[in-house]
């Protein structure tokens, strides 16, 4: 059995509560004790050493504070083993391992939409200078260089300017990521885009010019692809038994450039540091930058295409107009037919009137008008 230990408290402070022998955190009767009271030594203890104890009536249970100077109590020092320490750190490199490439993926991704949107702005500004943008050399080795030098150069800011043998040296890389995820060499003419757009329909064919590149002052480097006999907007339209020149579109592609935001440091991968910007139209042109392409499934009305775009990742994609379907169609082995699937024809969200609409043909390169209520496949482009 547990000792009880009865204490008193001077200045007549009435009788300590008992405690066991085991319990030295002794109170006074809090209507017997003033602000400060200090207690006797305890009566009847027997064999246990200690000195005294102090009241302070301000923090016990009852709103006084106990200090004890007892030689018998010890106080232990707690702290962490190796063991435990070691565990700790082992799961917070775990967690880090796991989090920071996502946090850092989408670091980069606003950066580089920041950037995407800066570069677009600062061409459309430039290209909107530019008097007209064809004729600026019929050579197809250098077409493209003389293009930058004696017309692009004049009003945008570039640093470098790298002929078809030295792209490398405005920092390109040899290889990127397409839009279906293979390495694919760095093109370096025309039809290392789209072999198709050099066909010859007609009278109409597109030449398959030499690219050259130049770095901004912004340290993007842009391989650049030109047609010197670029034409002007055309709004004829085939039928769908081709009767009418609707292949002329891709005469209407004046410029078109394949950026890549940070040179050669990487991922060098489409959609992310890498892209394509297009120039459409001799004059009063108009600059596109396709976005992360993707199809839909399927064909359906032009209703119920833009409505699936829109359900795309939050509602940032949106059906395409006529001249970023264009645009992608220009580029397609740098897209990789990631864009338009299967679809031989697509919805496009230029208008012709309140009933028709543009569709484009991937198997030609041509645009048709289409009712709204007709079918048609879809991809989408990202806002």
């Amino acid at each position: 059995m547990k000792n009880k230990i009865d204490l008193t408290c001077a200045g007549g402070g009435g009788p300590l509560l008992g405690i066991s022998s085991e319990a030295f955190t002794p109170s006074c009767h809090a209507e017997l004790v003033s602000a400060s009271v200090t207690c006797s030594e305890p009566l009847g203890l027997k064999n246990v050493e200690h000195t005294s104890v102090t009241l302070d009536s301000s923090r016990n249970e009852f709103g006084m504070t106990v200090t004890e100077r007892h030689p018998y109590v010890t106080l232990r020092a707690v702290a962490f083993t190796m063991a435990e320490i070691l565990l700790s750190l082992t799961i917070i490199g775990v967690v880090a391992a796991i989090t920071l490439p996502s946090l850092t993926g989408n670091i980069n991704e606003r950066t580089w939409n920041t950037q995407r949107k800066a570069l677009y702005a600062r061409m459309s500004q430039a290209i909107s200078l530019m008097p007209a943008l064809n004729g600026y050399g019929a050579n197809i080795e250098d077409a493209a260089e003389t293009f930058i030098t004696a017309g692009l150069s004049k009003v945008f800011k570039i640093n470098n300017i790298c002929d078809n043998s030295h792209l490398n040296d405005c920092g390109l890389p040899d290889e990127f990521i397409d839009g279906g995820g293979s390495k694919q060499s760095l093109p370096i003419q025309v039809q290392d885009l789209n072999s198709g757009i050099i066909t010859v329909l007609g009278t109409i064919s597109v030449k398959n010019t030499k690219a050259a590149a130049f770095e901004t002052a912004n340290g993007e480097s842009i391989l650049t692809f030109y047609n010197p006999n670029c034409s002007a907007e055309n709004n004829e339209v085939v039928l769908n038994d081709g009767s009418q020149p609707g292949w002329v579109v891709k005469q209407q592609v004046c410029v078109n450039f394949v950026y890549d935001l940070n040179g050669n440091k990487g991922p060098n991968t489409l959609g992310k540091d890498i892209g394509t910007m297009s120039v459409m139209y001799s004059s009063d042109s108009k600059v596109v930058m396709p976005v992360a392409p993707r199809a839909v499934t399927g064909s359906m009305t032009q209703a119920l295409a833009t409505a699936a775009c829109r359900k795309l990742d939050d509602g940032q994609y949106r059906l395409p107009n006529i001249e970023e379907v264009l645009a992608v169609y220009y580029n397609r082995l740098i897209y990789s037919n990631s864009a338009f699937g299967s679809n031989s024809k697509v919805w496009t969200s230029t208008t012709i009137d309140a009933n028709n609409v543009y569709t484009f043909g991937y198997d030609w390169g041509r645009k048709f008008a289409a009712a709204k209520g007709s079918s048609a496949g879809v991809f989408c482009l990202k806002r």
